[in-house]
């Protein structure tokens, strides 16, 4: 049987705008699907994106020791995330480290705290004053020097605590981050 000529180009025009159409759906499926893959990927938070400072008027003691919540706030405008450990050291006015970097307090299991926009999350820093003593010659520090976990540019938060200035011991401690803001232990 013969297709007249009128019939052949309206099929053959329908068959490539279904093929275009096709084509379309699955550029424009593609195109969502990456965009949705991207939009739903949080970045690690920066140095560059936090405001830290320890929360002086809500540490509490316990015999040697004196916890403070290590606040982590997000300055950015978007949501970041930290999982782990912050690498936290006390450093003199000249930026010079005094004493040991603090050690890792494993009470807390590390998990991914996502922070929105002006959200805070926190880490217990543990100030172990039976170890500030004559013998690892205490100086004031000027400030902390705050690495968000697995980074390697820090940002600097307020202390002005009595500080060792030999390698040990060690009189620092930091919990994994949390999420919210720290009550002190």
């Amino acid at each position: 049987m013969k297709v007249p000529a009128l019939t052949a180009r309206r099929l053959l025009a329908g068959t490539a705008a279904v093929v275009a159409a096709l084509g379309i759906t699955t550029a424009a499926s593609a195109a969502t699907a990456t965009h949705h893959s991207a939009a739903s990927t949080i970045p690690k938070c920066t140095a560059g994106d936090l405001g830290v400072w320890v929360a002086v008027g809500r540490g509490n003691g316990t015999a040697g020791s004196i916890y403070y919540p290590l606040e982590f706030t997000n300055l950015s405008k978007s949501t970041c995330y930290l999982d782990g450990y912050p690498g936290v050291s006390a450093i003199n006015l000249a930026g010079h480290q005094l004493g040991a970097a603090a050690g890792r307090d494993t009470a807390v299991k590390p998990s991914v705290v996502n922070i929105a926009p002006g959200a805070t999350a926190h880490s217990e820093l543990q100030y172990i004053t039976v170890q500030v003593s004559p013998s690892c010659k205490p100086q004031a520090a000027y400030e902390l020097k705050v690495y968000p976990p697995d980074q390697t540019f820090a940002t600097d938060g307020a202390y002005d605590f009595s500080s060792c200035t030999t390698a040990t011991p060690v009189y620092l401690n930091v919990e994994a981050i949390q999420r919210g803001t720290g009550t002190g232990a």
